[in-house]
C-alpha cells in the first residue's frame, strides 16, 4: 500500500460525497495552508478536487510527509473525533475543491446514511495501517528505493513532477546530498527527466521496478 491507495482502499467509489451535498465547497490556489499542525480541530474535510499533502514539522523546521491526498479522500478526521490539537498540517498542492465537515453536518450526514459511520471506522484503521507501512518504509528501506517510492507517489498524469530535492529529502528522511545523487544516477538511467524544481518520469515501469515488494 502506497500514499496515492489512501483514498481507495477498498471503499465503495464516491461514499464520501453525502457530506458535500448540503454544502458548498471552498476553493483554494496551490500553496494554501488549509490547517496548522498544533491548532485546534473544528472541522475535518471532504476533498472533492485535487491533491493535498498532510504533514508535520520539527521544532527545527524539517518536514515530514505523512501523505498525499487525492479526490474523494477525507483528511484531518482523527484530530476532529478525537478533539485533540491537529498533529499534523495540511496543504494543496494544486487547486482544490475542499468541503468542511463540522460536528453539525457529520451527524446530519450520519443520521441519514448510518452506514457512514462504520466506513469512516474503517477508513480511520486503514489510515493506521497505512502509516505503520511508511515507518517500515522510512526505517528498513534503502534510499533509492524510498525517492523511487516518493516519486511514483507523486506522479501525475503527465508524470510530471512539481518538487525540489529538499522536498524529496524532508520526506523520505535521508539527505538532500543523498537524494540528489540517487536522482542524477536515474537521470543517467533514463527513467527521468531532472528540471528545476521539476521531475519528469520518462520510464515509470523502470521506477517501478526499483521498488517492487520482494
Amino acid at each position: 500500500m502506497d500514499r496515492q491507495t489512501l483514498g481507495e482502499m477498498d471503499l465503495p467509489a464516491h461514499i464520501w460525497e453525502p457530506f458535500a451535498q448540503s454544502r458548498a465547497a471552498i476553493r483554494c490556489s496551490p500553496g494554501f495552508l488549509i490547517y496548522l499542525q498544533g491548532t485546534e480541530a473544528t472541522c475535518f474535510y471532504y476533498l472533492k478536487e485535487g491533491r493535498v499533502k498532510s504533514f508535520i514539522q520539527s521544532e527545527t523546521g524539517g518536514e515530514r510527509v505523512l501523505n498525499i491526498y487525492r479526490a474523494g479522500s477525507l483528511f484531518g478526521e482523527a484530530s476532529f473525533l478525537d478533539e485533540l490539537p491537529r498533529v499534523s498540517s495540511a496543504v494543496s498542492l494544486t487547486p482544490c475543491q475542499l468541503v468542511p465537515i463540522d460536528r453539525e453536518l457529520v451527524t446530519q450526514a450520519i443520521s441519514r446514511d448510518p452506514e457512514l459511520a462504520l466506513a469512516m471506522m474503517k477508513y480511520l484503521a486503514r489510515t493506521v495501517r497505512l502509516l505503520s507501512h511508511q515507518v517500515d518504509q522510512m526505517a528498513f528501506r534503502p534510499a533509492q528505493w524510498r525517492v523511487a517510492r516518493y516519486l511514483l507517489s507523486l506522479a501525475d498524469g503527465d508524470d510530471c513532477l512539481q518538487c525540489s530535492q529538499d522536498d524529496i529529502a524532508d520526506s523520505v528522511s535521508v539527505s538532500r546530498v543523498t537524494v540528489s545523487r540517487i536522482l542524477n544516477d536515474l537521470s543517467r538511467r533514463g527513467l527521468v527527466e531532472l528540471g528545476y524544481r521539476r521531475i519528469q518520469i520518462l520510464n515509470r515501469p523502470g521506477l517501478e521496478g526499483l521498488c517492487r515488494e520482494e
